[in-house]
């Protein structure tokens, strides 16, 4: 465990960590003020406060926290609080990766790969696909698609939509029937099983 001055130097320096610990024991205030700075840092580990029983009453959602521990928490009570903590954090990251018919989205890094080979997709291809992804099997109008995707304040006709369409079926590659047409409606997501792995032939002795 290392320990790091409150100041802004040494935070914007500071290594990466599993967790962090925010001492509140003695200055509330100014606890509060560093947990909210730690937010803005683009803060990537949990976010742990170390108060009194006293101290519990000032704590709020906006601090920022991830969870409080008393001052006088056992070992036992400190780990059990830590694990879940970072166990929390683990399945929210794994929550902003979708995958579907070969299709895998990574919400985090606007990325998108097909059968693993990188997509190389605009923003707005990326959010395209990504919106038929989390509503597969449904269809849309393309006038729902511009309200959807690219905002109620976007003044472009619904023709942006089919080149849209068109450029993320060619990046799709074999995969392009993904994006299915539903005539005189508009477009849907088509789901398919993901192929399994060939199962291994038994050997047979002559």
């Amino acid at each position: 465990m290392r320990q790091i001055p409150a100041e802004p130097a040494q935070l914007v320096n500071a290594p990466s960590a599993d967790i962090i610990f925010v001492d509140a024991r003695v200055d509330l205030v100014g606890a509060k003020s560093l947990c909210k700075i730690l937010n803005t840092t683009g803060l990537d580990a949990p976010l742990l406060l170390i108060v009194t029983e006293g101290g519990l009453t000032a704590v709020s959602p906006d601090w920022g926290i991830d969870d409080v521990i008393l001052f006088t928490a056992g070992p036992a009570e400190v780990d059990a609080r830590i694990r879940l903590a970072v166990g929390r954090q683990s399945a929210e990251q794994v929550s902003t990766r979708i995958q579907t018919s070969g299709i895998t989205i990574d919400e985090s890094s606007y990325s998108a790969k097909v059968h693993g080979r990188p997509l190389d997709l605009t923003y707005k291809e990326f959010q395209l696909l990504h919106f038929f992804a989390t509503h597969p099997s449904r269809v849309f109008t393309r006038e729902q698609l511009l309200s959807e995707v690219w905002g109620y304040d976007y003044f472009g006709g619904t023709r942006t939509v089919d080149v849209h369409v068109r450029r993320l079926r060619a990046k799709l590659g074999d995969m392009e029937q993904l994006i299915g047409t539903v005539r005189n409606v508009g477009y849907r997501f088509n789901v398919y099983e993901d192929e399994p792995e060939p199962a291994p032939r038994e050997r047979t002795d002559a």
